[in-house]
């Protein structure tokens, strides 16, 4: 019998195992389907990681290396090339089971009194997407051209269009001319970017890499290997307009069209979903609608920053040791929160008052780029509870605001986040 098993291995599950370990948890097992512990993080050779968490900027595995050096000063076991196969919640106070494979040991069920589910997300492919034209090679997920590249050292094309200007692939964009590659555009649907601003400028602008918005695919062609991509403009409807097209001559398309959290899992076990994030829904201390099932990372909502993954799994395992160790506070009332204009989804959905701490931290994501606005915290009644002034905000940027708990208990009805326009005076 465990005390907490955490599903994945990667940057979420490493904090939450190691807090829970520090909150005095000793039977502690991560569970993790690669044969290395790290996550993404191995093939994240940039660096730009750890500024929040250690204050300094550290490449992908250097962050997952200083979290596997704390591990390694624990006793928490770990099951690497184990694939997790179910979770079977516990009824009326039994222990909850995970079954689970590998290669040594057979299939195995596991009880445990608490579980994490840490196991961050996939990318979308083509099919998810639907993109029209010939079924030939040298089409990648953005990811999987970065682990071809980064860990096992193939080039996998030389003349590149991207697809979409989500972080991984804006990151591909540099590393593939830094090898070599001639990136041709990077092309986005949307009239905005959905990466970070940073990665913007020193992933295509420092190398003069254009970028296309309002741009997308509408034509592969290539016999064996992809020889030419069409894109074209598309209008306010995201339709292509015709006679926009634009023809690349190119080897390689990458993809970078979206995350999807991996909750096949958590959807089994039965636990509330959010159809916005494609997570869970979570509590303020990351507990799902299952008592003692915990989710933190990617797999509730996609981050863009590893630091906050961290800082977000570690109140997780702070919370399924506390669970385990019987030091749950009553919850008190439980306050929905809801997305309202320009918000596309909150994270907590829901605080319970007399659990929360002094302060809930909320994530959220904007779904248009604004300048000079504020966010307002407004109860049931349409009162004020908080308001906080940003000078921008864009999607591909993860915000969060901090609430005093104490106001929220004389909340009427559930809370809306919102995006509002300051009015000039």
């Amino acid at each position: 019998m465990y005390d907490l098993i955490v599903v994945g291995g990667g940057p979420a599950g490493l904090a939450a195992a190691c807090k829970a370990w520090a909150c005095g948890l000793r039977r502690v097992l991560v569970v993790e389907r690669d044969k290395e512990l790290g996550g993404i993080l191995n093939q994240c050779i940039h660096n730009g990681f750890g500024l929040h968490r250690f204050g300094e900027e550290l490449t992908g595995p250097e962050y997952a290396g200083r979290f596997l050096a704390m591990l390694g000063g624990t006793g928490v076991e770990v099951q690497l090339d184990t694939m997790v196969l179910q979770l079977v919640p516990g009824q009326a106070g039994a222990p909850h089971q995970i079954h689970a494979v590998n290669g040594s040991r057979g299939y195995q069920v596991l009880e445990t009194r608490a579980v994490v589910l840490a196991m961050g997300c996939r990318e979308r492919t083509r099919g998810a997407i639907s993109l029209p034209g010939e079924r030939c090679s040298g089409i990648f997920t953005a990811g999987a051209a970065q682990r071809y590249l980064n860990m096992e050292g193939y080039l996998v094309g030389r003349r590149v269009v991207i697809l979409g200007s989500g972080d991984i692939g804006l990151i591909m964009a540099r590393r593939m001319t830094l090898e070599g590659a001639k990136v041709l555009a990077c092309v986005e649907l949307m009239p905005y970017s959905g990466g970070l601003t940073r990665n913007i400028v020193q992933c295509l602008e420092d190398y003069g890499i254009p970028l296309y918005l309002s741009h997308t695919v509408t034509g592969i062609r290539g016999h064996d290997r992809l020889e030419q991509v069409t894109v074209s403009e598309v209008g306010p409807d995201r339709r292509p307009v015709p006679g926009t097209e634009m023809v690349f001559d190119c080897d390689t398309l990458l993809l970078s069209v979206g995350l999807i959290p991996e909750n096949e899992l958590t959807r089994q076990a039965g636990a509330a979903m959010d159809r916005r994030t494609n997570g869970a829904v979570v509590y303020e201390n990351m507990e799902t609608s299952i008592p003692g099932v915990f989710a933190c990372g990617n797999v509730v909502h996609v981050h863009d920053l590893v630091d906050f993954v961290s800082a977000e799994s570690e109140r997780a395992g702070a919370a399924a040791a506390a669970y385990v160790l019987g030091k749950t506070q009553s919850p008190g009332r439980v306050i929905e929160l809801r997305n309202g204009s320009g918000v596309s989804y909150t994270v907590p959905q829901h605080i319970r008052t007399g659990a929360a701490d002094k302060q809930t931290e909320v994530f959220f994501r904007v779904n248009r780029v604004t300048k000079a606005v504020v966010i307002t915290v407004r109860d049931g009644g349409g009162a004020l509870l908080a308001r906080f002034a940003r000078v921008h905000l864009a999607p591909g940027e993860m915000e969060h605001i901090t609430l005093p708990t104490a106001p929220l208990e004389r909340a009427q009805g559930p809370l809306t986040v919102s995006v509002e326009e300051v009015q000039q005076a």
